[in-house]
Formats: C-alpha cells, structure tokens, sequence
C-alpha cells in the first residue's frame, strides 16, 4: 500500500482522525490535536496535494512559518501529524516507509523561553474592537475577547462560564471559583470594562442563568446550548486576520493577558494568581521573562557593611 485509503473523502480523514483521537487520553491533549488535524485537513484539501508523505507535510510545516506562527504553535502541529502518520500506519493505513518518512521532517526549535505570540497593547485593541457589536453574535464575540484578554481565561474555561461565576468581592466584579487546570480552583478579577462588554451580551441575549457564551444561529439569534471550545478558536481566527493579527490563538490572548498586566506594574506573585499557575516559572514563560544580570533587582538593597 502506497498511500492513504482515498484522503480526498471526508469521512476517510475524520476516520483518520478519529484514530489518533482515540489513542490520546489527556483531555487537555485531545481537543489541541483534534484542532491541529482539522486545520491539516482544510489546508490538504484547499491546496489539492498529491497525498500523505514527506513531501506534503514538509509543505504544512513550511506553511505554518509563513504564518508567522510561534514555535510552540508549530510544534504543536507537528506532533499532531506525527501522531497521525503513525496511527495510520499502525492500522494498514499508510505503507511504513512513508510514515517514517514523515516522522523525519524536523519540526522546529524551541526559541528561549517564549512560548507563544503575544499581542501589543495596540493590537489587543484592534481586536477587541473588530465585532460588529451592532449584531447579537457580535456582541458575545466581544464579551468572548473581552474576557480572554482582560481576564487571562483559557478557552475551554471561556465555554464553561455560568453567570453564577460571576459575583462580588470586596468591592468588585470577580470570576469566583472557577476551577482550571489540574482541578485548580481561583477567582479572578474582572475589569469594568469587560464586565460591561458581557454586560451589553447578556442583555441582549435575555437570559439570567446557566453559560455565559452560547451559539448564536445565522438568523443572529441565541441558542439555548452549550458552546464549545472549538467554536472560541474559530471566531478569533476570523477577528484575528480582520486585525492583520493573523495565526493568533485564545491562549496567545492569555499571554497577551500576562503581559499587558505585567507591562502595567503587576507583581509576578499577583499573575501568577490571576492566571491560576502552580509554579512562578510558568507565569515567566508566559511573559518571556529572563533574568536580568545588569540591573539586577537585588541591586537595589541598600544595605551597608560597617567598616
């Protein structure tokens, strides 16, 4: 068998997908990947390639870095084709020798300590202010970037909003309890400004309990279900490349988030919070920080031996 059993079906690719899915049990690893095969999947048809090899996915790879995509992102992708070659191959899918093709085309190097893209305050704003909030689905597409750039959520804790989440505290509009990563629980700070943004969504959408981000349908009308997090990926693509931002991704918002804050005056400590981290050295990597050896922090102890 030299090639894959006829890629040019949709229903094959899904099949294909469907493998690799299946095989992976992290549930934070299963929706990367399923997104990194989609977006694989939608280029391979668009450009009409001859098939799956080494050839086609080093085309992909080459793609992806006139996207101007960070490293992280890449690598990402990468690991998803890998994933995907293999599973195919281990299943009479595709010959062994193009799979091991594929398993050699070079992903790219980690460069220092970034591990993303991160937005300029300029640019958060363009993008924040690219919805046609004069429509219903441009409203909640506002709260959505809203709140993934002023409050640092990640996408899938975007989808699992309720309005019970959001409450006071000491004085102020917070995101309380809501549970992250690993089952970390935080409460998270909420910006006038991206209050009022859901605030004019939730209005308009009439509704007082359950999610706060539902589907909207094309006649522009809300949907009583849940929204996934496929669907924040998808609408900030569309904002992204409307911004001349293209390639951003929701947690390129989240670092964008950190850095904003950091770039304000906020304390490490108080990100770290904000973003739910277990460890200082993730909240670092996020904001591309390295240590500085020539004006060194501790420089600034003026303390005096006695003579």
């Amino acid at each position: 068998m030299n090639e894959l059993v006829v890629v040019e079906k949709v229903e094959e690719w899904q099949r294909l997908k469907a493998l690799v899915l299946d095989s992976v049990s992290s549930p934070i690893t299963r929706p990367v990947y399923n997104l990194a095969l989609e977006e694989f999947i939608g280029w391979y048809k668009q450009e009409l390639r001859g098939g799956f090899n080494k050839a086609t996915v080093s085309a992909w790879r080459v793609s992806l870095e006139v996207r101007g995509l960070g490293s992280s992102s890449i690598i990402i992708r990468m690991s998803a084709i890998r994933k995907l070659a293999g599973e195919a191959a281990d299943n009479g899918l595709l010959a062994p020798a193009l799979a091991a093709g594929i398993l050699r085309v070079k992903s790219v190097k980690s460069k220092g300590v970034r591990v993303g893209n991160w937005l300029s305050l300029r640019q958060a704003q363009a993008l924040l202010g690219t919805p046609d909030v004069g429509t219903v689905k441009g409203l909640r597409d506002r709260a959505i970037l809203a709140v993934l750039l002023g409050c640092g959520l990640r996408r899938s804790e975007v989808a699992a909003l309720t309005l019970s989440h959001i409450q006071q505290r000491d004085g102020r509009w917070c995101i309380v309890d809501l549970v992250g990563k690993h089952g970390r629980v935080r409460t998270v700070p909420m910006p006038s400004w991206v209050k009022v943004a859901c605030d004019a969504w939730i209005v308009r959408a009439e509704f007082a309990t359950g999610r706060v981000f539902r589907p909207v349908n094309r006649g522009d009308r809300v949907c009583d279900q849940s929204m996934t997090e496929k669907v924040v990926w998808q609408l900030l693509r569309q904002y992204a490349d409307a911004a001349g931002v293209p390639g951003i991704a929701p947690h390129d918002l989240r670092r964008t988030c950190a850095k904003l804050c950091r770039s304000a005056g906020g304390e490490l400590e108080q990100i770290q919070l904000l973003l739910g981290h277990a460890s200082i050295q993730t909240t670092e990597r996020y904001l591309g920080t390295k240590q500085d050896l020539v004006d060194a922090p501790n420089d600034a102890i003026k303390l005096k031996l006695a003579i």
